[in-house]
C-alpha cells in the first residue's frame, strides 16, 4: 500500500463537539503518516429505538447492518463510500461504527468507553484515556486526541516550567458554565474574576479570556467590563459573538492556562497544546466515574492540577504551577507512531 495513496476514512460524528473533536484528533494523527480522504457522516439516533434492542441485534446471528443503519440512524447503506477505515467517538456512534465496519469489511477505531454488553473485539482499536484499560489488547490508553498541533501554534520546543521563581507573563482563562454536576454560585464567579485582577496586580501578568456556549450572560458581561482595563485583560473572546473554534488564539499566546473544571475538552486540548493547566472548581462539583478517572490520569502524569475557586490566591496558584510538568513532545506525533504500531496494515 503506497504511503502517497490517501487513506479513505469514514468519520461517524455525533452532535457533541467534545466527541467528534477527539475523532478528528485521531484522523489528524493518521494524516502525519499518509494523506487522508475523509467522508463525514452525521449520526443521529431515532430515540424510539432503545439501546438494549440495538445491543441485542448487534450480537444476533441475524444481524443485518443495512437494516440497523436505516431503521435506527436514517443512514442509507447504499450511499456509503468505499473506505479503508472507520473512526468514531462517543457512545451514540458505537453501533453505527460496528454496522459500517462489518458492511464495508474494513478496520475500525472507536474512541471512548464501551456500552455495557459490547465486547472490545467489535473494534480493531479502542482509544481510551482510562488506565483501567491498559490490560486490554484492543485498547490504546493515551491523552484524549486533539487535532490542535502545538507546532503550528508556535509553541516553544522546550516548554518552560512556571512557579514562584518564574511567573508567567500571559495567562489564558477558559470559562465554561453549568454542566452535569457542576453548579457555580454568583459569588464563585465573582471570586474567580477577583483572582484574575489579583494576579495582574501582584505579578503584572495579563490575561487572555475566552467564554463558551455555557457561560452565563451575566458572567460574560462582567468579563467585558473587566476587559476595558488592558493592564489586566489583553484579549477577551466572547463566545456570543466569536462562536466556536477560538481556543487556538489563546493557546498560541498563553504561558499557562486556567480552566473551569466543568470542561474536560478544554482542559484536555490545553494539555495537548503543551501548556501547564490548572483547573478551578466550584463547591458544587462532582465528576462521573469515567471523568474522575481521566482527571486522575492527567494529574498522575503531572500535566495538570486543580484548585477550588474558594482557595484561589496568587501564591497558591504559583505553588500549584510549579508542580506541573507540561508535555514536551507533540502528542500528534506520539499518537501517530502508536497507531502505526497497532494498525500496521494501514501503513
Amino acid at each position: 500500500m503506497s504511503h502517497t495513496t490517501p487513506l479513505r476514512v469514514v468519520l461517524l460524528a455525533d452532535t457533541r463537539p467534545g466527541h467528534y473533536h477527539i475523532a478528528e484528533g485521531v484522523i489528524a494523527a493518521l494524516a502525519r503518516l499518509r494523506p487522508v480522504d475523509v467522508t463525514r457522516i452525521e449520526v443521529i439516533r431515532k430515540w424510539i429505538v432503545p439501546t438494549r434492542w440495538l445491543r441485542a441485534r448487534i450480537n444476533a446471528q441475524s444481524f443485518y447492518p443495512p437494516r440497523m443503519l436505516r431503521m435506527a440512524y436514517r443512514i442509507d447503506a447504499e450511499t456509503l463510500p468505499e473506505a479503508d477505515l472507520v473512526v468514531s467517538a462517543g457512545g451514540e456512534t458505537q453501533m453505527p461504527n460496528i454496522c459500517v465496519t462489518r458492511l464495508l469489511g474494513v478496520p475500525s477505531i472507536f474512541c471512548g468507553s464501551l456500552l455495557r454488553g459490547l465486547e472490545p473485539d467489535n473494534f480493531n482499536l479502542i482509544i481510551s484515556s482510562y488506565e483501567r484499560d491498559e490490560r486490554s489488547d484492543r485498547h490504546l490508553v493515551v491523552l484524549k486526541p486533539s487535532s490542535i498541533d502545538p507546532d503550528e501554534l508556535g509553541r516553544p520546543k522546550v516548554v518552560p516550567s512556571f512557579g514562584p521563581e518564574n511567573l508567567p507573563e500571559t495567562l489564558g482563562l477558559l470559562i465554561g458554565g453549568q454542566a452535569g454536576r457542576f453548579r457555580y454560585r454568583d459569588s464563585e464567579w465573582r471570586a474567580l474574576l477577583e483572582f484574575v485582577e489579583a494576579v495582574s496586580k501582584a505579578w503584572g501578568t495579563r490575561w487572555l479570556i475566552s467564554t463558551s456556549r455555557r457561560t452565563p450572560d451575566s458572567v460574560a458581561d462582567r468579563i467585558a467590563e473587566l476587559a476595558r482595563n488592558d493592564r489586566v485583560v489583553t484579549k477577551f473572546i466572547d463566545f456570543r459573538t466569536a462562536g466556536p473554534g477560538t481556543l487556538p488564539q489563546v493557546f498560541a499566546q498563553a504561558d499557562a492556562i486556567v480552566c473551569t473544571e466543568d470542561s474536560s475538552s478544554m482542559i484536555s486540548e490545553a494539555v495537548s497544546a503543551r501548556l501547564p493547566v490548572v483547573g478551578v472548581s466550584p463547591r458544587a462539583a462532582r465528576f462521573t466515574e469515567d471523568e474522575q478517572l481521566y482527571r486522575d490520569f492527567l494529574m498522575g502524569k503531572n500535566w495538570s492540577r486543580t484548585i477550588p475557586i474558594a482557595e484561589l490566591t496568587p501564591e497558591r496558584f504559583a505553588d500549584t504551577l510549579s508542580e506541573i510538568e507540561p508535555l514536551q513532545e507533540n502528542p500528534l506525533d506520539l499518537l501517530a507512531q502508536k497507531l502505526k504500531a497497532r494498525l500496521p496494515q494501514l501503513f
